[in-house]
């Protein structure tokens, strides 16, 4: 539901990848234009309203997404296409970060891109040169990137095996230059190396403490 910048980002985006799409969106010319544009059927009327989701066939929907400019229609959206369709998921824009709680209570899953903003900024600046990827399983595990000082590396002159890394965290790879190395027990770190792995959040400051100390 929702056809402006970002519905009809999504469906161009979804609909370049296979997806069958559909929009449903109030204003006119949006539709026009997003019939054009997309791939997706596009249907006018208001997302919030029983008939226009089925004349969509949210029934048959894998994912809703609500994206308008409004968090109390989207969230209504969201829990029609929930209770009415039991589509499995439900995606809603948040505009008000304050709004994300009550979202994920109610078993919508909320997008704030004021939230994703400050959480990259964070993630970016908290743990000085590591820099967070991904996160995995609701915030318990990250992919993070680490690039080693390209003098005085300690960590270098040592086997992976011996270097005392805690249980919570795994290297997986190695950038050198343009090769990628996979690393094993044996292997040694070479200094200006970039070095991605998967770790418990709280043990960033310990991996980046063993390998650049």
């Amino acid at each position: 539901m929702g056809g402006g910048k970002v519905g009809s980002f999504l469906a161009e985006l979804l609909g370049g990848k296979g997806h069958q799409v559909a929009v449903i969106e109030r204003d006119r010319e949006l539709c026009e234009r997003l019939a054009v544009e997309t791939s997706a059927v596009v249907i006018q009327g208001d997302g919030c309203d029983l008939r226009y989701q089925e004349e969509a066939d949210v029934g048959g929907a894998e994912v809703f997404a609500a994206v308008t400019g409004d968090d109390d229609d989207n969230l209504v959206a969201c829990q029609l296409a929930r209770t009415y369709f039991q589509v499995p998921r439900t995606v809603a824009r948040v505009n008000n970060p304050k709004n994300e709680r009550i979202f994920n209570l109610l078993g919508v899953d909320a997008i704030s891109s004021t939230t994703v903003i400050a959480q990259l900024i964070e993630e970016r600046t908290t743990v000085g040169d590591i820099i967070t990827l991904h996160t995995l399983k609701k915030g318990k595990l990250a992919v993070v990137e680490l690039d080693l000082p390209h003098d005085r590396c300690s960590s270098c002159s040592v086997p992976l095996r011996d270097l005392g890394l805690p249980a919570g965290c795994v290297l997986v790879s190695i950038v050198r230059g343009d090769e990628v190395v996979i690393p094993q027990g044996g292997s040694r770190l070479q200094p200006g190396d970039t070095v991605i792995a998967v770790t418990e959040p709280e043990l960033e400051g310990e991996l980046k403490r063993i390998l650049t100390s």
